[in-house]
């Protein structure tokens, strides 16, 4: 692994496509308590589709973090990754989880799954959101955190058979034939009433049918470190691949928008679909000749920073900002409520990341480089050539 003294370096394309993907989440969840003219036909309806977005970018940093290492024969410290991981994931979300268990005023919606739930990252398996809708959102960390647990896995097989990388289109496929298989023999039976409750905890929440994005990102890891001569041939027209990445999106958009994410169309091609058209899209802002990775913009790198703070609390936030606005006249579907809540969410995700992500992410890069340090006093680090895994540190 590269070393945390090593100089990371920001590819802005990446931090653009963060930032759109927190931004379209929130107006998907916002349409769960307000319902601003316009808001729900334009990116609230599309908005779902953020948490494929953060999938693709996950699997590409995180599987690059390992990629480099096998790509440069190095032994991969598996305990340095899950340390890594858990102060990334873990102090922000404990945070949040406190403040639902101790404050009844900040569960936005009906109750809490059982606490053991999100203490296993099981939340996403078979959960209703009438029954147990508060942080229900937390269900894409469950995907996320049990890919973190399976990955290594797959590099260590990987690193015996460099041929086992055919498992990731057999993966991709084989989530085709489950979603094909829940689609033609529950979701398509007779009793319609359980439709939407059955859709939701057999196809959209679970991890067997929504390893897409995630195995996209991984996907063009491998291409980065294993084929760079592919690699930078491909990119060496980037706006030519936001051309078609966005060519993409939108036949993504024709097959699953609507009533058709719930057809059968939708079902089973609409994820993948989804998925490749944010891989591609991602290649694009990976590509030096393509404008999203030449412009740099602070706007969206703050957002960008602060994007997994904010996807942890915004609902909530939300939930208090229109209890409070209502008594003063301003209706939730409203305007100015929604700026307000916008405000309120990118303060609170702010306080959040200052709070606790950014002093476990110091702490994390402390104890890492004493590590190091105690481990070989005598080498001083050199600077790695510009690669993903730079990035990756930050993750």
């Amino acid at each position: 692994m590269l070393s945390s003294s090593s100089p990371v370096i920001r590819f802005s394309g990446l931090d653009h496509l963060r930032a759109l993907a927190i931004i379209i989440v929130f107006f998907y969840h916002y349409g769960m308590f307000g319902n601003p003219p316009g808001l729900r036909e334009t990116l609230g309806s599309w908005g779902w589709t953020g948490v494929d977005l953060f999938f693709v970018l996950s699997g590409f940093l995180i599987g690059g973090q390992l990629f480099a290492s096998v790509a440069r024969n190095q032994t991969i410290s598996y305990g340095e990754f899950y340390f890594k991981r858990s102060l990334r994931i873990l102090p922000a979300f404990f945070a949040v989880l406190l403040l639902y268990f101790t404050i009844p005023a900040f569960t936005e919606r009906s109750t809490l799954p059982p606490f053991w739930r999100f203490l296993t990252f099981t939340q996403n398996f078979g959960l209703d959101l009438k029954q147990h809708g508060a942080f229900s959102h937390a269900w894409s960390l469950c995907i996320e955190e049990q890919f973190y647990l399976i990955l290594p896995l797959f590099l260590i097989v990987f690193k015996t058979n460099r041929r086992s990388i055919w498992l990731l289109p057999i993966l991709f496929l084989a989530g085709l034939a489950i979603r094909s298989f829940i689609w033609y023999h529950i979701l398509a039976s007779p009793d319609q009433a359980a439709f939407g409750t059955n859709y939701y905890a057999l196809i959209y929440y679970p991890t067997w049918s929504r390893l897409d994005g995630l195995l996209a990102g991984i996907a063009l890891a491998a291409l980065y470190y294993f084929r760079p001569a592919t690699w930078q041939r491909v990119t060496r027209r980037g706006n030519w691949l936001l051309s078609i990445a966005l060519l993409l999106i939108a036949c993504a958009w024709l097959i699953s928008h609507g009533n058709n994410q719930y057809g059968m169309q939708g079902a089973i091609f609409g994820y993948p679909g989804i998925s490749i058209a944010y891989g591609a899209l991602v290649l694009a802002a990976l590509s030096p000749t393509c404008f999203l990775y030449r412009f740099s913009s602070a706007i969206t790198r703050w957002i960008a920073t602060l994007s997994y703070s904010i996807y942890l609390t915004h609902k909530q936030l939300i939930h208090l900002t229109h209890r409070f606005l209502h008594p003063l006249g301003i209706g939730e579907d409203s305007y100015a409520a929604l700026f307000i809540s916008i405000a309120v969410a990118a303060l609170g995700g702010w306080l959040l990341h200052l709070a606790v992500e950014k002093p476990f992410l110091r702490l994390r890069d402390r104890i890492l480089a004493r590590r190091r340090n105690t481990a070989t006093p005598a080498v001083q680090p050199t600077a790695p050539p510009r690669s993903a895994a730079s990035e990756a540190q930050r993750h």
